[in-house]
Order: C-alpha cells, then structure tokens, then sequence
C-alpha cells in the first residue's frame, strides 16, 4: 500500500470555532454557508445540484468517493457547492461503470476539500447553533486574515444567487415533437427534471431567471415550470412577478423547491430562512389529500409561512413534512397551480413522489 503524507488544513465558522483536518490536495481557500447532507448515497447528484451554489457541503456519510463518478450523474454542466466537508476520503473507488475517481474529479473542477474532520462533532455543533458561513482553508492563511475575510461574505438571508447558476441564454431539451410543450424558468434547474418532464411526452424550453412571462410565452406553452435553485427567494423580484402573471391567465404551472416559494411569494404569502434546512434522501412527508406517506429528497433552508398558508382563502397545503410540521407542499383552489417543496426528480423513496410530474401532465390535459 501506497502511503502519502498530506498537508493539514482547517475549517474555521463565522463564531471563531475551528476544525482541523486534511487537505485532499487542492491548495486554496474557499469561502459558504455550511450545512449537511445525510445522504449515504448519490454525492455526485449532490455537488453538482445548483440549489448547493455558495454553500460547504458537509457530508455525513462516512465515506465519500467509494464508487467514484459517472459522467451520466450529473446534475449540471459543473460542481456547484463551494468546498466539501468529510470524513474519510476514498482515493481509490470501486464500480462497474465508474468513468473516474472523486480525486481527479474535483482537480478538474477546483473545488477545495477538507478530509479527516468529525463530522459528527460539526453536524452537532451546527443543529445546535444553526447554519453560517465558513471557511476551508488548505493553504497557509494566518487565522486572523481568514477571520478578516470570512467577515465579509454576505449572508444568505436575502441573498440572490439564481443568477450565478442560470442558463444565460434559452435553450430545450427533449423531443422537439413531443406531445406538451413546457417554459421552465431556469432558477437553478436540475437535469433529471427536465429528463422526467421529457420522459412524459414534453418538450421545454429553457429560459433565463430573469425573463418575463412575455419571453416564456413566445413559446407558446401547454405549462410553465418553476425550477429549484440556490439563494433567499425573496429578491427574485421578476420570478415572483412572472408567476403572478401565469397566475393571472390561469395557465397550469408546477413549481419545485425554490420554485414553490416563488409561488407561495406570488400569493402573498412570505418566507424565511430555517434554523437549519432540509438536506438528505430520507425526509418524510405526508400526502394531506391521499393519507399516504413519501420517503423524499430535500434540499433547501427557506421555506414558506405555514401559518400565513392556513389564512390564505386561495391555498391549501397539501404535503407536510412529518419530523417538524413544516410545509412540504401547496395548491391553489381557484387556479390550475401546485407546487412541493422537496424533489421528486430524485426519486430516494425510490419513485413515491413521481406522481407528480404525472398530476403536472394531468393539469394540462385538463
């Protein structure tokens, strides 16, 4: 067996606590909001999900790397999180249809790693103290510069960041015969959406954050699609007001993670950032309208006002998440809208919430 020596690195929090691990070797600082994945499988879909742009990804399980990567499972052009954060680093891997090794993968890409943290002492410390920003340093940054530096990154609460992650220009995908046509507003938007949306008979067309309902229109869609993607919801000024005006024309539109809260933010309805957010492939919820339950994946630290959505005549909630009451999934009574908070693209439960996409289709045949 091959032994290296690597160099040591730190993870430092916004309130001065400090990690000390290893570098994978990557030299550099990198700068996000740290939160946790519990995930035990499917890091590749994880590090390049867009909704992760700005964050460190700490990663509970305790091996990473184990099966490499595959160019097939990705869910955009890129990595998308800012640094990772593990334990035990797996420089060799073992898979069938691997195309490469984790390692080489993230040199490629440049993303910074720091290994050999407990993870479990830092995923405690978080739930308890709540979600901040923090620091990977592998290089040899004097502690106060870092502290100085790190002092200066934004915060997430009111932080827009679909614009770092969006297509800049319109592009489709799927079968340009295809039954359904469908304008998805791209604020960050998985791929495997758009596989699932194409795997029923829909051919889309990709549009920038900040287009209006003018621009999707031109297209002359069946439904309009909000997607997830990364940041506060709130200074999504011109989403909110594109979904205002699919809501004015009645037209069927299905919204997913932050696109869900566009909507809840189009009917008034506010939002907030979470203590700590929703980040794994095990998260309960329960379907209000079927009684039946959905092993989901989630991805998200806002989330929309449960109490506002309970006075709004117009609305109705119709998915809950089971470990703490928090909104998992709304309606609108009077227009032909519905959205969920978590994603039913990912498929962990393995296909409980892939009825979804199928109700979406429904509403259009409708």
């Amino acid at each position: 067996m091959k032994y290296t020596t690597r160099k040591s690195a730190i993870l430092l929090l916004s309130d001065g606590t400090m990690f000390h691990g290893k570098s994978i070797g990557i030299s550099g600082t990198t700068f996000g909001e740290v939160c946790f994945n519990t995930g035990m499988t499917g890091y590749q879909e994880i590090f390049t999900d867009p909704s992760y742009f700005g964050q460190l990804m700490v990663a509970t399980n305790a091996h990473i790397g184990n099966y490499g990567v595959n160019d097939a499972e990705i869910e955009s052009d890129s990595i998308k999180i800012s640094g990772l954060i593990c334990k035990n680093f797996s420089f060799n891997y073992s898979r069938a249809d691997a195309s490469g090794g984790l390692e080489d993968y993230f040199i490629k890409q440049d993303l910074i790693c720091i290994s050999d943290i407990d993870t479990r002492a830092l995923v405690s410390y978080i739930r308890d103290n709540g979600a901040m920003n923090a620091v990977i340093c592998t290089d040899d940054t004097s502690i106060e510069d870092l502290k100085t530096a790190l002092s200066n990154v934004p915060d997430m609460k009111g932080l827009e960041l679909a614009s770092q992650v969006s297509t800049k220009t319109p592009y489709f995908y799927g079968n340009e015969n295809a039954t359904y046509k469908i304008s998805a507003l791209d604020l960050g938007i998985k791929t495997n959406i758009l596989r699932n949306l194409a795997n029923r008979d829909c051919y889309i067309k990709v549009f920038p954050y900040d287009s209006s309902y003018q621009d999707l229109s031109t297209f002359e869609p069946d439904g309009y699609f909000l997607s997830n993607g990364p940041g506060d919801p709130e200074p999504l000024a011109s989403a909110i007001q594109v979904a205002k005006e699919i809501l004015d024309q009645d037209k069927p539109l299905f919204g997913i993670c932050l696109g869900h809260q566009v909507i809840g933010l189009a009917n008034g309805i506010s939002t907030y950032k979470m203590f700590n957010g929703h980040r794994g492939i095990n998260h309960p919820v329960k379907n209000i309208i079927t009684g039946k339950g959905e092993i989901t994946s989630q991805n998200h630290g806002f989330a929309v006002n449960k109490e506002e959505l309970e006075n709004n005549p117009d609305l109705e909630i119709t998915h809950v998440h089971l470990n703490d009451g928090t909104v998992a999934g709304m309606r609108m009574k009077n227009k032909n809208c519905f959205s969920v908070q978590y994603h039913p693209e990912a498929s962990p439960g393995p296909h409980d919430s892939s009825y979804l996409f199928d109700q979406f289709i429904d509403n259009i045949k409708q």
